[in-house]
């Protein structure tokens, strides 16, 4: 890192709630969001926002007539964005970057837009602009009235964390003072989710008290399900007084692909991103890890393994938390920032109802967050508390 980055705001919507109140009353709790709902007839686990989340949701599309046409992952990202800035007290005349991602963009819209086409072999006018991978961030900074550049990508589930790599290298380059990074996915659609259990790695024991065994090394069958939600950070360049968490750290990887959905056994690809991120700093100063950890068998253990080859008898206290919210796609990096710098701010571990800690740390200063998409594109980012 040629500077250290502050974190000075961050904001989310998922099933966890919406204010950091609400979210880390949710994250103590050792119940999941879990809920099951019918999806092409049949029960699925997925975990959805709340009533009440929805609610403001449905608000925000009130508000402009423009907005009854976004998809709800758009609409998730302009909210978050709006209350990330505010927490930052930043203004829309301060001309920030923008760089909002999604794995899967406007599901529902295209779900929607395409049984229409179908049916009628005509589609509708909108279909185009409310559907392409750009119109979460186009939509934010319009929204946000600011006037600097609007990016959006796509790398499957380490989207949002490779949107905090691209707000980074804008910062440091001198290019950008001020850059607003994250996620934003809404993946609870039939379609969606008929994928996913294509692959064979969607949640099929039901009946457990925690239907999602993320980091349960011993599990013999696939847990993933599916989350909806958003968040965004607000990156400053230096240290700041307001600074919610400094990264240190940012390392990234990709491994050559051997299968469309695979990693290594021991994900070659986490071993060199953790390590990047590590940088100078010794390994037994990293406190914990939130791993992606989505709870298939084969990406769990091997996160695991690259862990260990990297931290070997210092490995930090692990944790992730999709065994609660689900895995949210290309939000899920940066939720996952989300609950690190809780931690962080409330020096207090969140652990994993199901696995036993033989020590938990009473003092965090540091810890990394992971990220991976289908191939091996791993992020890992090392966040640090604020010594101010």
């Amino acid at each position: 890192m040629q500077q250290v980055i502050s974190i000075t705001g961050i904001s989310s919507i998922s099933p966890l709630g919406i204010s950091a109140q609400e979210i880390w009353k949710r994250y103590k709790e050792a119940s999941h969001c879990i809920s099951f709902e019918d999806f092409a007839d049949k029960k699925t686990a997925v975990a959805t926002l709340c009533i009440e989340t929805k609610r403001e949701i449905a608000t925000l599309r009130k508000e402009n007539s423009h907005y009854e046409a976004l998809d709800d992952s758009v609409l998730f990202g302009v909210f978050v964005a709006r209350n990330a800035i505010q927490s930052a007290g930043w203004k829309g005349d301060d001309n920030f970057g923008v760089n909002i991602g999604s794995s899967r963009g406007a599901t529902r819209l295209f779900e929607k837009y395409h049984q229409e086409f179908l049916e009628t072999g005509k589609s509708s006018t909108l279909s185009s602009p409310t559907t392409t991978l750009g119109n979460i961030s186009s939509w934010i900074a319009h929204d946000l009235q600011t006037k600097g550049p609007e990016i959006s990508h796509s790398i499957t589930c380490s989207t949002a964390l490779h949107s905090v790599l691209n707000g980074v290298a804008w910062l440091q380059s001198g290019m950008a003072d001020k850059f607003l990074v994250g996620g934003s996915e809404s993946p609870l659609t039939p379609f969606t989710i008929a994928q996913m259990k294509a692959l064979k790695i969607y949640v099929s024991d039901t009946d457990s008290e925690y239907p999602c065994q993320a980091m349960n090394l011993n599990k013999s069958k696939n847990s993933m399900f599916l989350g909806e939600g958003a968040a965004v950070a607000c990156l400053e360049k230096g240290i700041k007084e307001n600074a919610l968490a400094y990264i240190s750290g940012i390392g990234y990887a990709t491994e050559p692909l051997k299968h469309n959905i695979s990693i290594s056994t021991k994900a070659d690809c986490f071993q060199k991103s953790m390590k990047m991120a590590l940088g100078d700093i010794p390994k037994n100063q990293v406190d914990a890890i939130v791993m992606h950890a989505p709870g298939t068998t084969k990406g769990d253990i091997a996160e695991y393994n690259a862990i260990q080859a990297i931290f070997g008898d210092h490995s930090p206290i692990l944790t992730t938390n999709k065994w609660k919210i689900g895995h949210t796609f290309g939000a899920s990096g940066i939720l996952s920032t989300e609950l690190a710098i809780l931690m962080l701010q409330h020096q207090e571990f969140i652990p994993i109802p199901f696995i036993e800690y033989p020590t938990i740390p009473n003092k965090l200063n540091k810890i990394m967050v992971n990220a991976v998409g289908f191939g091996g594109n791993a992020v890992s980012i090392l966040l640090e508390k604020p010594s101010i």
